[in-house]
């Protein structure tokens, strides 16, 4: 438990219809009554906690500056877990630069990016993917990726993560029972029965590794390159999908130099769609480091739309960047400038083939087909709509670390290794995901993940 009280401005800056004051620690509810006039006789804790009261913030002399409403929770019962108070007041800049200004004449301090859900975790309120999810939460870009959020802030994937600590923590009290008490009626696993048990585990932890990318594109949206040739309509596409004019648009070929990105929600699936300079041999440095981050951006990307102008013949180059996009990663042929006269389109004999529309950006026809083809290639898993998906880098690695684990533990009993001699493994395993959940984290760790947050939460 901390000793110091913490407080800070919980809502965005600028004027606003409410604005936030928050405090936490053991003397949050006192330096909030210090600060705050309730319109009657009692005061602020003379109040039953969790209580809106109404009154005046006061100022650091003591003068009134707004009509507020004020609450406060007594520990354990509260976010952090320890005290805390909230002063809900007018959204002026002004009026919240005081009243923060009195709470530190009072004793609190300014409260430090992520403070108050680090408070929560060290307090055993939130576990550490818990604790993630927050900043999730804060920063979602889709639907999606909200409800992803609020599922692991839930504790869905927190108890997904526990299903197989458990497990694995029955394997070694069996054998640590075994090992320890010889003498006790303790009959020991059959290797079958063991082989099962982390065969079960493997399973359940590689389909846990495996759902990082799709939580990733959840929370940040799938990476879609659109590629092709200079004036094949990609910038005009990316302005016709996000709705306004995002990229310059010239009949003049390698306007774009540069990757353009935007988000743009299309067949319900959050795109980070990046527009790309065109691709084609140029002697201008400049353009031919445009082409090389368009080839860097096709590399790293989840979807690829490949456009080839149909009011143009296709050429032997068109046909080498759709094979080159389908090798890379699921691809979509788009047929630009349908609005124009067409060039004749070859006959395409592609294993597999790729799905194929035809749009023109000018008029949006074809945009609603566009968008069918981009659901039924990532078509919605309900059974992850819960939040029991992998959401960062921190969470995968030691995802796939647990799983290396007991996969070797499952290895090498299989090659006759004694049972005892695998509960390394297996603890191995274990530690891993208790670095997930936060059981066992370096402070560097923590003290990276709750510096993204803001000042407030």
């Amino acid at each position: 438990m901390n000793h110091d009280t913490i407080a800070a401005i919980s809502t965005p800056p600028g004027p606003g219809a409410i604005g936030i004051l928050r405090l936490s620690g053991p003397q949050a509810a006192s330096v909030a009554q210090s600060c705050f006039r309730p319109l009657g006789p009692k005061g602020l804790t003379d109040y039953a906690p969790r209580t809106l009261v109404y009154g005046q913030l006061l100022d650091r002399e003591g003068e009134p500056i707004d009509q507020v409403l004020c609450t406060y929770s007594r520990a354990p019962a509260s976010y952090t877990g320890e005290d805390t108070a909230e002063l809900h007041c007018h959204g002026s800049p002004m009026v919240l630069s005081l009243g923060l200004e009195a709470l530190f004449a009072q004793g609190a301090r300014q409260a430090r990016p992520g403070e108050f859900t680090r408070r929560a975790f060290l307090n055993g309120k939130l576990d550490l993917v818990q604790a993630e999810a927050v900043g999730d939460l804060l920063e979602a870009v889709s639907r999606e990726g909200a409800r992803q959020a609020a599922g692991r802030l839930g504790g869905a994937l927190s108890r997904r993560i526990e299903g197989v600590y458990s497990a694995l923590t029955d394997i070694m009290a069996h054998f640590h029972a075994v090992l320890d008490y010889p003498d006790e009626d303790i009959d020991p696993f059959r290797l079958e029965e063991l082989d099962q048990a982390l065969t079960a585990q493997e399973e359940a932890l590689r389909a846990l590794a495996d759902s990082y990318h799709r939580g990733r594109y959840l929370r940040d949206g799938v990476p879609c390159a659109l590629v092709g040739r200079p004036n094949a309509g990609k910038s005009s596409l990316l302005n016709a999908l996000v709705g306004y004019d995002r990229a310059i648009v010239t009949d003049i070929p390698g306007t774009t130099r540069d990757t353009v990105e935007e988000r743009v929600e299309l067949g319900g699936v959050t795109l980070r769609l990046i527009d790309t300079a065109g691709l084609r041999e140029s002697a201008d440095p400049i353009e031919q480091m445009g082409v090389e981050r368009s080839r860097k951006a096709m590399e790293e990307a989840a979807l690829i739309l490949v456009l080839w102008d149909s009011s143009q013949p296709v050429t032997e180059e068109d046909g080498a960047l759709l094979e080159q996009a389908i090798a890379l990663a699921p691809t979509i042929l788009v047929h630009t400038k349908t609005d124009l006269p067409s060039a004749p389109i070859p006959f395409l004999n592609l294993d597999p083939m790729p799905p194929v529309v035809e749009l023109s950006a000018k008029t949006g026809q074809g945009l609603s087909q566009l968008e069918e083809a981009v659901a039924a290639l990532f078509p919605p898993d309900r059974r992850n709509l819960s939040g029991e998906l992998l959401a960062n880098q921190r969470q995968a690695e030691a995802a796939r670390r647990a799983l290396e684990a007991v996969s070797r533990a499952r290895k090498a009993l299989q090659a006759g290794v004694t049972p005892d001699a695998l509960l390394t493994d297996v603890e191995l395993a274990l530690e891993a995901l208790g670095e997930l959940t936060g059981q066992h984290v370096r402070e560097d760790i923590t003290a990276r993940i709750f510096e993204r947050f803001c000042v407030g939460k």
